[in-house]
């Protein structure tokens, strides 16, 4: 993102309220995002609950949508697009705990009904959930108060305990923990 100059932030100030105003709606039109960000800090009706339900949605929809061949191949390019929605999704509210929380609904979504997947002959769906389990513990960890740590560890080692029991484990190429570890 480019960071805004003295001389544009000065010619912004020059801008009669009119030409702000058209400028503004102009932008919201090309970029969905900006419009969902101004939405969000404009409206009182666009919450963070309508955005996380928003969003949760989405997340359904694309892991549930997914095709292609191969299935395994498919929910891996479905989980990618799952998580550029969480990304999104905190990019418009900057709220790491519902971040947080669309993390493990999309875990749950891949434990609930896809790890017969994990079998598969292409390890990246695998691999691609390992991953994300891994993130999800260091956002816990990083941004969220100790007390959500304790209100997370049982699904984390859930998680944790279906990856590690799996032959793929092996041929990760990175350290999947056995636990969650609580400080």
């Amino acid at each position: 993102m480019p960071v805004p100059s003295a001389d544009f932030k000065q010619a912004l100030k020059k801008l009669s309220e009119k030409e702000k105003e058209a400028l503004l709606l102009r932008l919201v039109r090309k970029d969905a995002e900006a419009y969902d960000t101004l939405a969000f800090e404009l409206l009182e009706d666009v919450t963070l609950e309508t955005l996380i339900e928003r969003s949760s949605e989405t997340i359904h929809d694309i892991l549930f949508t997914v095709s292609g061949r191969s299935l395994s191949k498919a929910l891996g390019r479905g989980l990618k697009k799952a998580t550029q929605e969480i990304a999104r999704y905190q990019r418009i509210t900057k709220d790491r705990k519902g971040e947080v929380e669309l993390h493990l609904y999309l875990l749950d979504l891949i434990f609930e009904n896809f790890t017969g997947q994990f079998e598969s002959i292409y390890k990246g769906f695998y691999v691609a959930t390992a991953r994300l389990v891994l993130r999800t513990m260091m956002l816990i960890k990083k941004h969220l108060h100790e007390d959500y740590h304790l209100e997370y560890q049982d699904k984390l080692n859930a998680f944790l305990t279906d990856l590690n029991g799996r032959s793929k484990r092996r041929q990760l190429s990175f350290n999947l923990p056995m636990q969650f570890e609580v400080n």
